[in-house]
């Protein structure tokens, strides 16, 4: 099967999608941003240095963040832009209406990365409308979300091109490690939503004796665990001081044994809904 992907820019840490394209390791997502915040949110991110934006048709501001991108000035092949296809629009066949609606919002002639948002029943057929997206040059990479090893089996039984990644919610809580490493062993990249638990691992023992003996956040301790995990990462805040904090976790490095410690706290809690009995 052949692989997808688009280049990273070469100021920005990036996990390899093929043998010569790669994905800055770490985004910013635009999640439960509101629309209003959203342009605001996105170019302090760009000011900052991040140069992976991770949105989607459902999160309604996909307009405000290509606005953000637009009036950056930073060339936009240097910025690497993820949307989605929302549930909706797969059960009622509209893949490729979708597709284009969101490039109209964003303003962009491409996105670089185009992922099926959850594996809906029609999951299949969407992604043969994915691989003709992507080979009409329109999205320069395509993967999936929330799709867990049997998810994956299938669409691999007929796909004709291997997902670039698959967006798994995934926290020292949470740690899906049949899906990793599956992923791992077919070339798929691995993305993390929800990496601090919606805010609930901020207060975990653990962490916070990690985070006093590392001297830095809580919240920067887990996101450097994700990173060593060669998994790539997308924190979000509406907060410039809290934007920037969650970039800067390139200067120190966890311990093996401490790496083990936070594999350890794994107890399948999620924040968000399991793939297998979502209803949306």
């Amino acid at each position: 099967m052949e692989h997808t992907g688009t280049t990273a820019t070469p100021d920005v840490p990036s996990i390899p999608l093929t043998d010569s394209v790669s994905i800055p390791q770490v985004g910013f997502g635009v999640f439960q941003i509101s629309a209003s915040t959203t342009q605001q949110a996105v170019e302090q991110a760009l000011e900052i240095g991040y140069r992976h934006i991770d949105t989607a048709a459902i999160y309604k501001n996909e307009a405000d963040a290509g606005n953000a991108i637009k009036e950056s000035g930073i060339a936009r092949k240097d910025i690497f832009v993820t949307t989605k296809l929302w549930n909706t629009d797969s059960r009622a066949h509209r893949q490729r209406e979708a597709f284009e609606e969101s490039l109209d919002r964003l303003g962009l002639d491409y996105v670089d990365l185009y992922l099926i948002h959850w594996p809906v029943e029609n999951f299949v057929e969407s992604w043969h409308e994915l691989e003709k997206i992507y080979r009409s040059g329109r999205a320069k990479a395509i993967g999936v979300s929330n799709f867990k090893v049997h998810h994956l089996q299938t669409l691999l039984n007929s796909a004709e091109i291997t997902p670039a990644v698959d967006q798994m919610e995934f926290s020292p809580y949470m740690q899906d490690n049949e899906a990793v490493d599956f992923c791992r062993a077919h070339g798929i990249a691995y993305e993390a939503w929800s990496p601090l638990g919606a805010g609930t691992l901020l207060e975990e023992p653990t962490l916070v004796k990690l985070s006093q003996k590392y001297g830095k956040s809580t919240a920067q301790v887990i996101l450097r665990w994700v990173l060593q995990r060669d998994i790539i990462v997308f924190p979000k805040s509406n907060h410039k001081e809290r934007i920037a904090e969650n970039a800067d976790i390139f200067d120190f490095e966890i311990s093996e044994e401490d790496m083990k410690l936070i594999n350890s706290l794994n107890c399948g809690k999620r924040t968000g809904s399991d793939p297998d009995t979502f209803n949306f």
